[in-house]
């Protein structure tokens, strides 16, 4: 989990606390249809999930109603990506089905191409939490270190007015200027 800045850790796995995991999982009516970039150490409990490195998510199939995304926040230097390519698969996702619902958790970075191009005027909503030094489990377990930067939780979907309402005691809720059906 870098975001561009140096890694703090040696650990790759770190996972969704267990707050925003129930809240996303009420959210979406019970279940959380897909995980794409799960790990041994999550707890989303996702009825599919595609395990890094073994099942890349970037590359399989992304065709389910509800999907929760908690990319690596760092470049993988081996296959060439980074946090861009997840945000561009949320994206891209949505545009082409229109009929399911993504929730990403990633850094606030909005001076970055890939907010620019995939979350501005394509999501839905924005969560900035008020956790600003979220602590992610690290390798399934608290930490107690906070991330090095302020995340968010980014919505693609069509209920905007219903995620509001249900993250926006989790943080400052912006919608962006996109039709709502």
């Amino acid at each position: 989990m870098s975001a561009g800045r140096k890694i703090r850790s040696k650990s790759t796995d770190w996972c969704t606390p267990k707050k925003y995991v129930d809240a996303i999982t009420d959210f979406f009516g019970g279940e959380i249809c897909l995980d794409p970039c799960s790990n041994e150490f999550s707890i989303v409990n996702a009825t599919n999930e595609y395990r890094l490195p073994e099942n890349d998510g970037l590359k399989l199939d992304w065709n389910y109603k509800t999907i929760f995304v908690n990319p690596p926040y760092g470049r993988n230097f081996e296959n060439g990506t980074s946090i861009k390519d997840w945000l561009k698969k949320c994206c891209d996702t949505y545009q082409m089905s229109n009929d399911c619902e993504i929730v990403a958790l990633v850094p606030v970075a909005t001076n970055t191409s890939h907010w620019k191009n995939y979350v501005f005027g394509k999501a839905a909503s924005i969560c900035f939490l008020y956790d600003t030094r979220l602590k992610f489990l690290e390798n399934g377990k608290e930490s107690g270190k906070g991330a090095p930067m302020a995340c968010c939780l980014i919505y693609y979907g069509k209920r905007k007015n219903a995620f509001e309402k249900h993250f926006s005691k989790y943080g400052a809720i912006v919608h962006n200027i996109i039709k709502e059906e």
